[in-house]
């Protein structure tokens, strides 16, 4: 019985290194991979940080944009493509699918919101 006690110990001890040892690669490729095609132009903490993007929709009947941007520093958010609210609706009528910008965005009452939003050369 001893013996089987001592084999049960290794091996609970063995699976729980398996364990840390599979947490710590995971956090590590995350980590990695965050930083993929990051573009950022300023800190997160710059309130006039710009990132830039392209237009894929413009839904004026839900006052939103479809944007592909690159990583929003000051949301701590990776690139993406995905819809945000407008501040102001006359911004809606700045652009068309295709457009490359640049773009502010920020969380206004929990939701994310385009506060500055301009053409790129």
């Amino acid at each position: 019985m001893t013996r089987l006690s001592s084999l049960f110990s290794t091996l609970m001890v063995s699976a729980g290194l398996a364990l840390a040892t599979a947490n710590a690669s995971a956090q590590m490729q995350m980590q990695d991979h965050s930083q993929h095609n990051a573009t950022a132009t300023a800190s997160p903490n710059d309130a006039n940080a710009l990132t830039d993007g392209e237009i894929k929709k413009v839904d004026k009947d839900t006052g939103k944009l479809t944007v592909q941007h690159g990583p929003l520093t000051n949301l701590n958010m990776p690139g993406m493509t995905m819809s945000f609210k407008v501040q102001d609706p006359a911004m809606l009528d700045q652009v068309k699918a295709g457009d490359k910008i640049r773009l502010r965005v920020e969380r206004i009452n929990g939701a994310f919101t385009v506060t500055k939003l301009e053409t790129a050369n």
